[in-house]
């Protein structure tokens, strides 16, 4: 009996030892993997192998490589760089050929000029002459914003559809007088179509009203009435006949120039020399007296698609 009990004893106590030594070696395991996460984090956190140090060391190590390179692309013998063509090396051969009889540098007179636009129109068809000065004026200025109409005196060349926006009788005589269209309500019922099939517009001051609502339509294409231009006046029939014989308009523009056609090549020489003494007196006649300096800077006569001719700006001022 004695010796039975001993050995109950003797396994309980065996148990005991059992579980105890299983705890410990859990509570010592868990204190290991506590420490081994304390030096992780800590490594993580600072020191070479955390993640901004081991950033910076790639970053130097990419700087390194591209220095390298570029010394490399350096040390390459470099392409030579072709230089950029000029304008007129980019222009066609008919072109560049007439080029070659204007001199570069050099101002003509505008008799010189005239000879040498006709012989260096390069195109087929009968090319219109323009003459382009630039005025030292101020076109902000009211009084320095040149603008006026002539009459050529061999006209423009060019085939004029001439349009009067007039009372009923007034449209009669108008076409009488040449007038391509002329008429009154169904004129404007051919606007409300956007029917616009003339170059130019003449109406007699009591109709402007009705005609101001298509100011957005006409204006744009320069083709709105104005006093100042002679197409806004009671004597419809001598607008039509001016208009019909080459009564033409200009203005400077935005920079101060007055660009203007002056007559077609066919018109030869001598033409061409009065339409151009008849646009120069108008220039000179309408220079602003408020201009102090230079007035004509720079005057340059050319064809359609031809090259410019500079020409002496005395031969205008």
């Amino acid at each position: 009996m004695a010796k039975a009990k001993k050995q109950v004893e003797q396994a309980e106590n065996a148990v005991e030892t059992d579980v105890t030594a299983a705890a410990i070696d859990a509570a010592e395991q868990a204190e290991t993997t506590v420490s081994e996460k304390r030096t992780s984090d800590t490594v993580a956190k600072a020191g070479k192998r955390s993640a901004k140090a081991i950033a910076e060391a790639e970053e130097k190590v990419a700087k390194e490589e591209r220095k390298a390179e570029a010394k490399e692309a350096e040390d390459k013998p470099k392409q030579p760089v072709k230089p950029a063509r000029s304008r007129l090396e980019r222009r066609g051969k008919k072109y560049r050929d007439a080029a070659k009889h204007i001199e570069t540098g050099k101002q003509y007179t505008l008799k010189e000029a005239i000879d040498l636009a006709i012989k260096t129109s390069t195109s087929k068809f009968d090319a219109t002459v323009e003459l382009h000065v630039r005025l030292g004026v101020d076109p902000r200025q009211a009084d320095q914003n040149l603008r006026d109409n002539l009459v050529l005196p061999h006209g423009t060349g060019k085939t004029v559809r001439v349009a009067v926006f007039a009372d009923e009788d007034v449209a009669k005589e108008a076409k009488k007088a040449g007038a391509d269209i002329a008429g009154s309500d169904d004129f404007l019922v051919q606007l409300d179509k956007g029917v616009i099939d003339f170059d130019v517009l003449v109406a007699t001051p009591n109709v402007m009203a009705r005609l101001s609502k298509y100011a957005r339509v006409l204006g744009p294409k320069g083709l709105m009435p104005n006093p100042k231009s002679g197409t806004v006046t009671t004597d419809v029939a001598k607008a039509v006949s001016q208009a019909k014989a080459g009564r033409v308009e200009y203005r400077v523009d935005s920079t101060g120039i007055v660009h203007l056609g002056v007559g077609k090549v066919s018109f030869g020489n001598d033409k061409l020399a009065k339409n151009l003494e008849a646009v120069v007196a108008s220039i000179k006649g309408n220079k602003p007296a408020s201009i102090k300096g230079t007035y004509v800077k720079t005057v340059t006569l050319t064809t359609s698609m031809g090259p410019g001719i500079s020409v002496i700006a005395s031969e205008i001022a």
